[in-house]
């Protein structure tokens, strides 16, 4: 998931598709190039992402992040990116490819799903309105783009199943973007404020913990409703866990919890 003003939009390859635009592509064994788009990747994770892979596997969330994942932590930036992990193979392949294709296809990561499509934000910083793009980026040696199937961005979506994980995503994106400013001061980005908020995205068991066994309800009011539903859904969990970053390091004010 892209950040993108109209500058940077303009340098960026492939065709940008609006509503009703159409492009044609198809991914199936007997396409000569099966498979591979899924080695040698830097293939972004994102929340949501995790959690249905650590579903998928029957893993924790901690386990899943020691075993699959890198944390990088680039120049200039105030919070991590999370990349899958590539097996330690000559092609450096998806650890989850197998010869029958994708071992964990049906909660595969968002850009697995989405692909050839792109998302992204477009943020309008005089106006504070941000605007969800996509564009048709197949690789080279795509030769899926050559198929006869058609689809537009939202027919393409259906039929990969893919809305809740956009709307994650997009939600995720959101609060990304408040990273732009450093909200660590003095701790920088390895302090415990910093750990705290990547849990909260990313390692979803301890934040369950944190939320139902630590003072976290003693210090902020959550529906009864809603705190049922975070027990055992996930989801649900991830979005109280967007809203608590939000408000412990900007401020930004919560609808899911609020200060008692």
């Amino acid at each position: 998931m892209k950040h993108l003003d109209w500058e940077s939009l303009k340098d960026i390859p492939g065709r940008r598709l609006e509503k009703g635009d159409r492009f044609s592509f198809a991914c199936h064994p007997g396409v000569g190039c099966f498979n591979l788009c899924c080695r040698n990747l830097n293939l972004f994770l994102y929340p949501y992402d995790v959690v249905r892979l650590r579903n998928n596997l029957g893993i924790s969330s901690d386990r899943f992040l020691e075993a699959h994942v890198d944390v990088v932590l680039r120049p200039g930036s105030h919070f991590p990116e999370v990349l899958l992990r590539m097996a330690d193979n000559e092609a450096r392949t998806c650890p989850f490819l197998t010869d029958g294709g994708c071992s964990v296809y049906p909660d595969r990561p968002d850009t697995c799903r989405t692909f050839p499509v792109e998302q992204g934000v477009l943020f309008d910083a005089g106006t504070g309105k941000s605007e969800t793009i996509h564009l048709f980026r197949p690789p080279e040696f795509c030769l899926g783009r050559h198929e006869d199937q058609t689809w537009t961005v939202d027919s393409w979506a259906d039929d990969q199943d893919a809305a809740m994980h956009n709307e994650m995503t997009l939600a995720w994106a959101g609060v990304r973007r408040l990273f732009q400013d450093n909200p660590w001061g003095s701790e920088g980005p390895g302090g415990a404020k910093a750990k705290m908020a990547f849990m909260a995205a990313y390692n979803i068991d301890p934040f369950r913990e944190f939320v139902f066994k630590s003072s976290f309800l003693k210090r902020y009011k959550v529906r009864p409703d809603l705190q049922r539903k975070c027990r055992r859904d996930d989801k649900e969990l991830l979005k109280l866990g967007f809203e608590w970053i939000s408000f412990y390091l900007w401020g930004v004010p919560p609808t899911r919890f609020r200060p008692k």
